[in-house]
């Protein structure tokens, strides 16, 4: 079984991943809009500090979505970038299920006694 700190952390991450993603996605579509400033969604921060206080804090944690800070005037969002950070994104996301699935069957091992 998971610590309760542990699995609150890894759900609150997939949560924020999953999010970031739809944001990713939004931005994508969003490439060619004239004046459209893309989006961030920011949880890494808040969620290290609640790991250190308790699955309590962590499960208060809610990811922040907000507007890109560095977009200037007449600034072009540039899609490459866009595309890398939906794939980087991914990659977390799959790293994460990945490491719940290895939880789950180590779990099951224990549970049926190695058989």
């Amino acid at each position: 079984m998971l610590e309760p700190v542990t699995a609150a952390v890894l759900l609150k991450t997939l949560d924020g991943l999953s999010l970031r993603a739809s944001v990713n996605a939004q931005n994508i579509a969003n490439a060619g809009t004239p004046g459209y400033r893309p989006l961030r969604v920011s949880f890494e921060s808040a969620l290290a500090t609640a790991a250190q206080q308790g699955a309590a804090t962590v499960d208060a944690v809610r990811p922040s979505v907000f507007p890109e800070p560095r977009w200037g005037v007449g600034d072009a969002m540039r899609l490459d970038l866009e595309v890398v950070e939906t794939s980087l994104t991914a990659g977390r996301y799959s790293a994460m299920i990945e490491l719940l699935n290895r939880h789950a069957q180590i779990a099951a091992l224990a549970v049926s006694g190695g058989r």
